[in-house]
């Protein structure tokens, strides 16, 4: 099989060599530096066989991914959401990606359930559950995993009281609650609305802790 093929180049790729978009006529993208042209003796608009494309995959793409992989989770922990999503911005090719998922996957070096777990130790007493469920969720974690780490948590742990939590956070933003108006009230609700705290507590400790300083 053969497949025409164009690409750009791309300057603007923050590298020391000239990197280049290819592009087939199947819309199939991925990049490669200028000297990777030449080897494989790659023109615009000139044909790119299926053993040529195949070498490149296996020899180039999928290596390539497995080393972003492994260089971005030496840096810091990702899901595999927020892992997948970065190598897709490198256009290796959705296959290669896939590969390079399997790969560190594999030596247990990306792991949701403990990546999970980590979070929700950190932040457990520092930010509300609710506030700690959207975030995973916003990093692509299934909310029914979410809860089960949460459970596990709690069973080791204990369940922290967030009325706790919102009453030291009113002591730290609120100093003189006496002089505290209506206005001041909505602000500081809002505020631990934002967090995560769900209305019911919030109303409870406010009752408290603005009616003792009257």
């Amino acid at each position: 099989m053969h497949q025409m093929m164009k690409y750009e180049n791309r300057r603007d790729c923050p590298c020391n060599k000239t990197k280049y978009r290819v592009v087939t006529d199947e819309q199939l993208a991925f990049m490669l530096y200028k000297g990777e042209l030449s080897r494989y003796r790659l023109k615009e608009n000139g044909e790119l066989s299926a053993e040529i494309f195949q070498e490149i995959f296996r020899e180039i793409l999928v290596k390539r991914a497995k080393l972003r992989a492994m260089h971005l989770l030496t840096r810091m922990d990702y899901t595999e959401a927020e892992l997948e999503k970065k190598l897709m911005k490198g256009e290796y090719t959705p296959q290669a990606v896939k590969i390079a998922m399997d790969y560190v996957r594999s030596y247990h070096y990306l792991d949701d359930e403990r990546y999970v777990a980590r979070y929700l130790s950190a932040y457990q007493g520092r930010k509300s559950r609710r506030q700690m469920q959207f975030e995973l969720e916003r990093k692509g974690i299934p909310r029914e995993m979410i809860q089960r780490r949460q459970e596990a948590l709690d069973e080791e742990e204990g369940c922290v009281d967030e009325t706790d939590m919102i009453r030291q956070l009113l002591e730290k933003r609120c100093k003189h609650p006496k002089e505290a108006d209506e206005k001041e009230k909505r602000r500081h609700y809002g505020y631990l609305m934002r967090k995560g705290f769900s209305s019911s507590e919030i109303q409870s400790v406010f009752r408290e802790y603005f009616s003792q300083r009257e």
